[in-house]
């Protein structure tokens, strides 16, 4: 008998466009083909997955895995098997390694490093600087590019563009989608007599609520001004979710699972310098109106921000010591928790996490479980309680913040592209990671 699927997954509760409900999938060449009622014996392969819920698969548009150049302590087949083992079945890449990603040639030799070692599709952002912004729109458009990408504040070197004449020279050659890392790198150097060393808990004083409003508003009055759209990267003041409210016409905005999770100044004094990032964790208030955000729809996607450094690093006394911690394999059990805790419902999770990513960035047949997208599945038990641990980050670095945290909601499956490349905290075949297309940057 000639099988009608390669794969049939059997009896899952999916969560479609249409809502919550049990069906089954069918996959042939790496495509869903049909959802519904599929009788066993016409597939190659048939999934038992009674019990278990089916998500698209999750799409975190914001990683740092340090290859090339600071592979110490992460590269790109590292940094992909964390993500696949925690349910990411998609990457967004930054520029900021050594070299920077910011011509043809450095985001070719990513991509070439990429293939079929990254276990999970994948996507590079290309720097934006004052030297290269003639050629920006051709590097945004390349094949594996997934935009370009701008430090306002927080850098170093030539991908640190803090002027605004540059930032609107920047935005006058976009056409896609562009992000930023917002944090004013003027007041930022202004302020740093404030960081008192050996103390982290200072960082969000230096790196105070004030660096981030003013770039994040520097950025979208320019961009209105232009008739640009930009997206913000990991937003965490409620001073800036207030004042975006009135620009989602021009500006998108990610908050990350770290800053909905983790407050000042009890992360601080339980982590130290583990707990430090760019921007800054803050305080509940802070987070509180993140959480708003989230609720009523202002807020648009996640992403992890996943930026591993070594224990030696990290051991620095501040503020010498590394901005930065893992989060790609964390992303989903954390937020499940919040779901399972009702701070979310798992619809709203997927719309962060899926469905939004491949909205704001037209990623081309991803995102969403529907007959003639990529089977792109994180598959997840709701119910099943679990320790995050250090021992379980597959990252170079070793360690996440969230050591010790138990949680309910686990990934237990990922699939990218019908292949199943993890199970049960197993991957399960080699990795076969490919570049992701976007509609608005279509191959000839």
């Amino acid at each position: 008998m000639v099988s009608r699927f390669d794969t049939v997954l059997h009896g899952g509760e999916l969560v479609t466009p249409a809502g919550r409900g049990q069906a089954d999938i069918g996959i042939v060449g790496g495509v869903i083909t049909a959802i519904g009622a599929i009788g066993t014996g016409q597939a190659a392969t048939d999934l038992d997955c009674r019990g278990l819920t089916i998500l698209p698969g999750v799409i975190d548009t914001q990683v740092h895995f340090r290859e090339p150049g600071l592979t110490h302590k992460e590269d790109l087949e590292t940094g992909s098997r964390a993500a696949v083992l925690g349910g990411v079945t998609a990457v967004f890449e930054m520029p900021n390694t050594n070299p920077n990603t910011t011509d043809p040639e450095t985001l070719a030799a990513k991509l070439a490093a990429a293939h079929h070692r990254m276990h999970c599709d994948h996507a590079f952002f290309v720097g934006g600087t004052a030297e290269n912004i003639d050629a920006i729109p051709e590097l945004e458009k390349l094949p594996g590019a997934a935009g370009i990408k701008v430090f306002i504040g927080s850098s170093t070197g030539n991908l640190l563009v803090e002027d605004d004449e540059n930032l609107a020279r920047i935005l006058r050659k976009i056409t896609r989608r562009a992000s930023f890392h917002c944090e004013d790198e003027p007041r930022l150097r202004a302020r740093m007599n404030l960081r008192e060393p050996g103390n982290p808990a200072s960082h969000p004083v230096w790196r105070d609520v004030e660096a981030a409003l003013l770039a994040t508003k520097r950025l979208v009055t320019l961009a209105r001004r232009l008739g640009k759209r930009v997206h913000v990267l990991h937003v965490s003041t409620g001073d800036e979710i207030r004042w975006l409210v009135d620009h989602k016409d021009v500006a998108s905005i990610e908050v990350t699972p770290h800053h909905l999770t983790l407050t000042a100044p009890e992360c601080y004094e339980r982590l130290g310098t583990y707990a430090q990032m760019n921007p800054p964790v803050r305080d509940k208030a802070h987070q509180d109106v993140l959480w708003w955000g989230i609720a009523n729809g202002v807020v648009d996607i996640l992403g992890s921000d996943h930026a591993p450094h070594t224990h030696e690093e990290k051991h620095h006394a501040y503020p010498a010591s590394h901005s930065g911690m893992t989060g790609v394999q964390t992303l989903v059990p954390t937020m499940l928790d919040h779901v399972n805790a009702g701070r979310l419902s798992l619809e709203r999770f997927v719309d962060l996490a899926a469905h939004g990513p491949a909205r704001l960035f037209n990623i081309a047949r991803k995102g969403r479980l529907v007959v003639g997208y990529d089977a792109d599945f994180t598959i997840v038990d709701l119910k099943r309680r679990e320790t995050i641990t250090n021992a379980w980050i597959a990252s170079k670095c070793g360690w996440t913040p969230y050591d010790g945290k138990v949680v309910t909601g686990w990934p237990v499956g990922t699939f990218v592209r019908g292949h199943r490349v993890m199970w049960q905290g197993e991957l399960t075949g080699p990795s076969r990671g490919e570049p992701v297309v976007f509609g608005d940057a279509l191959p000839a």
